[in-house]
């Protein structure tokens, strides 16, 4: 239910509110007053699109919110849009001149997703067209599985999940398929691929250590020139080197060291000096002999292993770890196209179960919906006599969809019409006029929805569904708004007093202008307003007597 519509700075509306009751809620004005702006307004709570230039000319911004009760379906949901203890919902969207809009959720910022989800579960609107919508296959089976009843509803949310499943399961199984058929092709790759990496068993630390031997291999000829230097200087073949020198210092002072303590000291550090001198000096003979191996076989061995790295390196990723990962991703790739074949085998008996469900819940909907659409026949028939097409015939034909199961099921509906006796029943798009049209679409709410099932909206909106009509018909319309009513809250915009004066709250737009400027404004009626009202709606005068009596005769009516 809608408790309060407010709308400001939308085009001529500087500022409106409207707070609707329960039951048949009644909008009437001039033509344009701007009635259709109130219709805007409830599309931009919808979600739908802010059209240009729908800002007042001088404002800043326009603003529309709207205080819905909170369904019962989202108040246990704990959707986390929705306060938790929230009692009211309120939909909000602000509008810029450039186009920019922001929605609001219980006054926190929302997408335009969010509030065409929350609105489009509290609220149905057809606009002045909407009836042409039956015209849709789709929207006609929307009808009849309406009036199945809410069972349907909930076998059609399976059906839907049903048939997603499927084609999820055949894309699977596609690709699988595809993968079997290309797996000799791919394994053989991956096995050279495989076998080249794990022949050649590369790691990070051995390329870390090639790499420096290579760099010491190159400069053999100089490290070696310099180690038998300095193992000369220490201790060379002939003469006395460094280390010789050492000791001869130390045995010298060796024979005075008792007869002074500072001597004694220094004679221990050459002592200390010549055994590192000759250490180094055996160090440096035992690198040299190392060196011995090292030549230019060792060398060309050292750069054909890099050369490989490198290669290897180039095909996978630029380093060995990429080349180590590629070795991992090949075995899976191999050990899944190994089992391509059993996952096929999976894939097609999963597709079939999913198949043999889909089948069984479009069976399950076609039986309910081929019992129930004689039944709703009968029922339009008897709602369009009542309507002013007493000689009306009309047909709910069901047939097999083209192309096999789909997310409804596997049936298509035509809705068919023979607006006058003796003349055979066509599909509606061929033959039916708007006036008959709109008659068609409020027979069938009445009777498909005469009850808000579980997640159809409380409100219903209509935009002018009238027009076309006049007379006895028009009349006739408005108690079906009213009996819709009776379970639901309309909110009704009519140029229509017959279909007024049902009212249980009636809304004028007026346009006044002042200051050269136009501005349009909301009125609740009540009393003498209301007959007032119905009196410019007849075409009369304020102070034309018959048509306030015949204004009143039609609320007496009532």
């Amino acid at each position: 239910m809608l408790f309060e519509l407010r709308v400001e700075n939308l085009l001529l509306m500087e500022r409106a509110e409207l707070r609707l009751g329960e039951g048949l809620n009644i909008l009437t004005g001039e033509t344009g007053a701007g009635k259709t702006l109130l219709a805007h307004a409830l599309d931009l709570l919808l979600g739908g699109r802010a059209r240009s230039g729908i800002v007042r000319p001088g404002a800043a911004e326009a603003y529309v919110e709207g205080v819905f009760s909170l369904p019962a379906a989202f108040a246990t949901a704990g959707d986390e849009r929705i306060p938790a203890g929230a009692e009211e919902l309120v939909l909000a969207r602000r509008v810029w001149p450039d186009g920019r809009t922001r929605a609001y959720v219980g006054g926190r910022a929302a997408t335009v997703a969010d509030l065409r989800e929350l609105g489009g579960a509290m609220l149905a609107f057809y606009g002045q067209h909407e009836h042409r919508k039956l015209m849709l296959g789709t929207a006609q089976l929307d009808v009849l599985d309406a009036y199945c009843g809410s069972e349907q509803s909930r076998v059609r949310e399976r059906i839907r999940s049903a048939y997603g499943r499927v084609r999820e399961l055949e894309a699977r199984t596609e690709e699988v398929r595809g993968l079997a058929g290309a797996r000799e092709r791919e394994l053989d790759l991956l096995a050279f691929e495989l076998g080249e990496i794990e022949a050649a068993a590369p790691s990070e630390e051995e390329e870390t250590v090639l790499t420096h031997d290579r760099e010491r291999l190159r400069n053999v000829e100089a490290l070696r020139a310099a180690a038998a230097t300095g193992a000369d200087a220490i201790a060379p073949p002939d003469g006395d080197g460094v280390s010789e020198l050492l000791a001869r210092a130390a045995r010298e002072l060796e024979l005075v060291a008792g007869l002074d303590p500072a001597l004694a000291s220094l004679y221990e550090r050459l002592e200390a000096l010549r055994y590192e001198a000759e250490d180094a000096g055996a160090e440096l003979r035992r690198y040299l002999l190392a060196l011995e191996g090292d030549g230019p076989a060792r060398l060309e061995e050292v750069e054909e292993r890099l050369g490989l790295f490198a290669r290897l390196e180039r095909k996978h990723g630029g380093s060995i770890a990429e080349v180590l990962a590629h070795a991992e991703r090949c075995r899976a790739r191999c050990a899944e196209l190994e089992g391509a074949e059993v996952a096929l085998e999976a894939a097609e008996a999963e597709l079939s179960d999913a198949r043999g469900e889909l089948e069984r819940l479009a069976a399950q909907l076609h039986a309910a919906r081929e019992a129930a659409a004689p039944e709703l026949a009968a029922a339009v028939r008897e709602r369009l006599a009542e309507l002013a097409m007493a000689d009306a015939e009309f047909e709910v034909r069901l047939s097999a969809r083209t192309g096999g199961c789909g997310p409804r099921g596997s049936d298509t509906v035509e809705l068919l019409i023979a607006p006058n006796a003796g003349v055979p029943a066509a599909p509606l798009r061929e033959i039916a006029s708007g006036g008959e049209l709109s008659r068609v679409m409020l027979a069938l709410l009445s009777v498909a929805h005469s009850e808000p099932g579980p997640g159809e909206q409380a409100l219903l909106v209509f935009d002018e569904i009238d027009a076309g009509i006049g007379g006895h018909t028009a009349r006739a319309v408005g108690e079906h708004l009213r009996a819709l009513a009776g379970a639901r809250q309309v909110l009704c915009i009519t140029h229509l007093p017959q279909v007024a004066s049902l009212a249980q709250r009636h809304f004028r737009i007026v346009k006044e202008t002042s200051d050269g400027v136009a501005r349009t404004a909301v009125q609740e009626l009540t009393g003498d307003g209301v007959v007032g009202e119905l009196v410019r709606m007849l075409g009369a005068g304020e102070d034309d007597e018959a048509a306030g009596e015949h204004a009143r005769a039609l609320l007496r009516a009532a």
